[in-house]
């Protein structure tokens, strides 16, 4: 797999869910899921657990973090958070929404497109 561009999502009014669970992070833990980020846009998706349209990406290190992102196309990840292995399931499920979200922005944002208005 080649490289892929990864970017984190953004709400509709300018929070990031992954940049706030990120930047709560101390260092070292901030550096692990950044090195993972960084294999994630190599291609490197050894680590990557599906579940449904959710990717999951395991980091064995500390209390096990895990960082939630969705693939749009073939090489698009959009991040969508993060989390321990402890909240998993409310994780998945807030990631789930995340995506659900986006989706649906991007839809909607096509159909204005058809109109003269852009999507990125």
């Amino acid at each position: 797999m080649g490289t892929l561009t990864v970017v984190e999502y953004v709400r509709e009014y300018g929070s990031s869910p992954y940049r706030a669970w990120f930047d709560s992070l101390h260092a070292q833990a901030a550096a692990k899921v950044a090195t993972a980020v960084e294999r994630l846009e190599l291609g490197n998706t050894s680590r990557v657990k599906w579940i449904g349209t959710i990717g999951e990406c395991r980091i064995d290190w500390g209390p096990g973090y895990r960082i939630y992102f969705g693939k749009d196309g073939e090489s698009l990840i959009i991040l969508l958070g993060g989390g321990t292995k402890q909240r998993q399931q409310a994780d998945i499920e807030r990631a789930k929404a995340m995506w659900a979200e986006y989706k649906a922005r991007k839809t909607a944002a096509r159909a204005k497109g058809k109109r003269g208005t852009t999507w990125r």
